[in-house]
């Protein structure tokens, strides 16, 4: 008699891979953000290798508080040590420039920073949470990645973030959900000088916002006014005049002059 067996999921096979690749490489220094994939990275690599799993966070006004805030309880909740780097990218005039390779400038500072770190204490590698479905994108960071000689493994596994989701929510992750993240200097448009003062007033303007129960959302910086993508689920919430005006009054409260808000939604970016 034929037994049944269960289809394997691809996700496993990729699963698997990346255990091989971390146990390979014996010690890793992991840049660290946070977010669904690194953090994904992250506890496979502190479950491989222990205590030679190491993840680096870069602490600069482009990241929010409370993001910051929950790497350092993410990063507990793992058991992977946690180094806090300053990361002076606002002081490199090219970045500030704001020019369409902006993210380049920053992922050079980090990079090198990690890669310094990570030949003065032997690290075997320096490793980064970008993933199957970043390499069909448009990101400047990763000619730092090849300059720097960053890998990463859960591109070079095949693990796409469906999968990452999926894998990270049978291992306990609570960042399995958790959504999108993008640096604060990301809401200013393209050739708009990237300043501490404006990088301050999108954070709070976003923190007020999720304060208010707003989860997936934008505030752009656009010469004074804000201009405010909402998850379009959310989009409904806004038709209650009550809560339209505490919107306005947070917005402005961060220092903006005008409100408005994108019927289309947020998009990634």
């Amino acid at each position: 008699m034929w037994m049944s067996q269960r289809a394997v999921d691809p996700a496993d096979r990729k699963l698997a891979d990346l255990r091989r690749q971390l146990r390979r490489l014996g010690s890793v220094l992991i840049t660290f953000s946070g977010g669904v994939d690194s953090t994904f990275l992250a506890k496979a690599a502190v479950e491989e290798l222990g205590k030679r799993a190491v993840a680096l966070i870069a602490v600069s006004p482009s990241l929010p508080t409370a993001e910051l805030a929950a790497a350092r309880a993410l990063a507990a909740r793992i058991g992977i040590d946690l180094r806090e780097v300053d990361s002076r990218e606002l002081e490199d005039p090219r970045y500030g420039a704001n020019p369409v390779n902006r993210c380049y400038f920053c992922k050079s500072e980090l990079f090198g920073i990690a890669a310094r770190l990570a030949r003065a204490e032997g690290f075997a590698a320096v490793l980064d949470g970008t993933q199957a479905d970043d390499l069909g994108q448009a990101r400047p960071g990763r000619q730092a990645a090849r300059e720097w000689e960053i890998r990463s493994p859960l591109a070079e596994a095949g693990l796409t973030k469906e999968e990452i989701r999926r894998l990270s929510r049978r291992m306990g992750l609570p960042t399995w959900d958790k959504p999108e993240m993008a640096c604060l200097a990301s809401r200013i448009p393209t050739g708009t000088p990237v300043t501490v003062g404006r990088l301050v007033q999108v954070e709070r303007c976003e923190a007020a916002l999720k304060r208010l129960g707003f989860t997936q959302l934008r505030a752009r910086h656009w010469e004074g006014a804000v201009r405010l993508e909402f998850d379009p689920a959310e989009l409904s919430r806004l038709e209650d005049p009550a809560l339209r005006e505490r919107v306005e009054t947070v917005c402005r409260a961060a220092g903006f002059s005008e409100v408005q808000v994108d019927p289309k939604g947020y998009r990634r970016s």
